[in-house]
């Protein structure tokens, strides 16, 4: 068991930390260019791919009007925070961001083509067909209660109410617990002008692009679909300026990962102590054993065991020993990264990939291996001592 544990450590750590770098990557194939006020990077792709309620500054409308008429650009979604309901964040957008640029489809219903329409995600739970009354303020994740209750924090919208009318699939992130709406009702729900002619309107007749450039509020973030890659990079210097950022999600992720990935390189390292500590106290206490069992060898060879029958017969039990807790931290390990995945999961809003791969093996096979050269000790030990020293003991 002490085997097992101390193998189990270093699959538990070398796993999850995969697992989170293969989750939250995934989480932002969504995001090819993000666009934002000046700011913190970080902050901008952790609210707007991972939906951390922070406050960030908005983008001016101009720039949103620019980088939709770009060339190179199949589509600039607005990505507008702010309302909830029962815990999930109303994302105002446009309906080519809700399809992923006709990548995604519905699995039940449709994407709202008119003001006043939502589309859900997949774990939000409500019918087609029914109302929300969307609240102003900070939004808490599913299932999450405030001590203080949601009165401190949000107040709903009077008589403003949308219909889902669709459901997208599974995409294994935040953005399942999202309900979409078109961006001129969250502009207009928030008194500010909606973006098109219709100014006092508060259901606007047209949704999307184009609009009018001087009736455009600020947003928080803008979604870039490029063209192709050299389209991208083009955008990207385009739109690095002093009133706006552009960055590849990419890029900030790159930066997180090379943070984790030493807190995983130490990790590793302590577990690979935490074995080697292990296998020495596992030896130590074996060699005593089989001092301890010295007159029973003795005894053996006495009637006839040849040296290499003790030799095999001490090896065989200490390598067994190793091997076998190493397999055993082996799924000990796996089951420790599942649970640790599952209970991130809630907290993170992404799915983390959980598997085995070669740093594990190669962890579990040099655990096989320092237990086969381990045993040669004790079993070295009992091939030498001669039978008259075993029989006095």
């Amino acid at each position: 068991m002490l085997v097992a544990i101390s193998a189990a450590t270093g699959i538990a750590v070398i796993s999850q930390e995969r697992a989170l770098r293969q989750g939250s990557a995934r989480a932002a194939d969504d995001f090819d260019l993000l666009l934002g006020a000046p700011g913190s990077p970080t902050q901008l792709l952790l609210t707007s791919v991972y939906l951390r309620s922070q406050a960030i500054p908005l983008l001016d409308g101009d720039v949103l009007q620019a980088v939709t008429t770009a060339p190179g650009v199949r589509y600039a979604a607005p990505i507008a925070f702010g309302d909830h309901w029962q815990g999930h964040p109303i994302i105002g957008t446009v309906s080519e961001f809700a399809s992923r640029g006709g990548t995604l489809s519905p699995v039940e219903g449709r994407l709202f083509s008119a003001s006043g329409e939502a589309v859900v995600g997949a774990s939000v739970k409500i019918a087609l067909g029914a109302r929300i009354s969307p609240q102003h303020g900070r939004h808490h994740a599913p299932g999450e209660d405030d001590e203080r209750g949601d009165a401190g924090h949000a107040h709903a919208h009077s008589g403003v109410q949308y219909r889902v009318v669709g459901r997208l699939p599974p995409r294994g992130n935040i953005w399942d617990t999202a309900i979409l709406v078109p961006v001129e009702d969250v502009w207009s729900v928030h008194g500010l002008p909606n973006g098109h002619a219709e100014l006092g309107a508060l259901r606007p007749a047209r949704l999307g692009p184009p609009w009018t450039p001087e009736w455009l509020p600020g947003v928080p973030a803008i979604a870039v679909k490029p063209a192709s890659v050299s389209a991208a990079y083009s955008l990207r210097e385009k739109f690095r300026t002093p009133r706006s950022i552009a960055l590849f999600p990419a890029e900030i992720l790159n930066d997180l990962y090379l943070a984790l990935g030493n807190v995983r390189d130490l990790m590793s390292l302590l577990a690979l102590v935490t074995q080697i500590l292990v296998i020495a106290a596992v030896l130590a206490a074996l060699l005593v054993g089989f001092l301890a069992q010295g007159r029973q060898f003795a005894v053996l060879r006495a009637i006839g065991a040849s040296r290499m029958y003790v030799f095999c017969v001490v090896w065989c039990e200490v390598a067994i020993l190793i091997g076998g807790g190493a397999l055993i931290g082996m799924v000990m390990g796996y089951g420790a990264s599942m649970m640790l995945a599952a209970s991130l999961q809630t907290r993170t809003g992404f799915t983390m990939p959980v598997a085995l791969g070669v740093q594990e093996a190669l962890l579990v096979g040099s655990l096989l291996l320092a237990g086969g050269v381990i045993a040669l000790v004790p079993a070295w030990v009992a091939f030498r001592r001669p039978i008259a020293q075993g029989l006095s003991v």
